[in-house]
């Protein structure tokens, strides 16, 4: 009896549909069954802090099973210059909590992607997302993120938010937030928008002397921020803001 052949998928995946499917395939089939696989105990707390992208296409997936009162936090910079995706499975217990920030941000023809599935399986969990996306050039930013709760997981209180900031025309943001909801006392709100700098607010900066390159810093920086006002270390705080504002220099604008 031969073992099962890994095939790559298509865009008809839906967690696949706005992928960039030669970088998949140059990824292999073989990358997409590594998973690196997590457990939160009752209790306990878990805070992830990273930042992901090189020359080449990368896949980083996770699953995450949270226990009773437990939490789990994920802050991501993704700064790729190739395909590069992060895909987060969660699993919540009663009362447990799921915290993710992350930001995609560059130029070039690269896309870079989150995805997310956060299933609430017992009553009383949380999750908060927060996603900040900015591009240029042909880049461009993707969010799938799918928040499922169970029957039974009555009091879930769940929550995506997603902006896109498009610096150039060519660029594009996509976001694809999904709920399946099966129980009826809960809180599962999501919200999606897409747009570009605020004029009034770079004349008004540089009205007052600074030059558009450092306007245009101060306003992405605003921007991005609110991915990672959950997270309370200050030096990890610093290097996933400044990943990706470093990206920010390179870009002709």
């Amino acid at each position: 009896m031969t073992g099962a052949v890994a095939t790559l998928p298509t865009r008809r995946d839906e967690a696949w549909r706005y992928a960039d499917m030669d970088g998949v395939a140059r990824l292999g089939a073989e990358a997409l069954e590594q998973w690196e696989e997590i457990a939160v105990a009752a209790g306990e707390s878990l805070m992830r802090c990273f930042i992901v992208g090189s020359d080449a296409p990368e896949l980083h997936r996770f699953r995450v099973t949270l226990g009773e009162g437990a939490t789990a936090a994920f802050f991501v910079t993704n700064a790729g210059r190739d395909y590069t995706r992060v895909e987060i499975e969660v699993r919540l217990a009663k009362g447990a909590h799921f915290e993710f920030g992350g930001v995609t941000i560059g130029g070039g023809d690269a896309t870079r992607e989150f995805v997310t599935q956060v299933v609430h399986a017992e009553p009383e969990a949380t999750s908060n997302q927060t996603i900040r996306a900015v591009h240029w050039n042909t880049g461009t930013g993707n969010f799938l993120g799918e928040i499922k709760v169970a029957r039974d997981a009555q009091k879930t209180d769940a929550a995506q938010d997603f902006k896109g900031l498009l610096l150039e025309a060519g660029a594009s943001a996509n976001a694809v937030p999904q709920l399946e909801i099966f129980a009826d006392d809960v809180k599962c709100a999501h919200g999606a928008t897409v747009g570009e700098l605020d004029e009034s607010a770079r004349f008004y900066m540089m009205a007052r002397g600074l030059d558009p390159a450092a306007v245009q810093r101060l306003l992405v920086q605003a921007f991005i921020g609110d991915a990672f006002v959950a997270l309370d270390d200050e030096g990890e705080h610093e290097r996933l803001l400044d990943a990706a504002l470093a990206a920010l220099e390179g870009a002709k604008l």
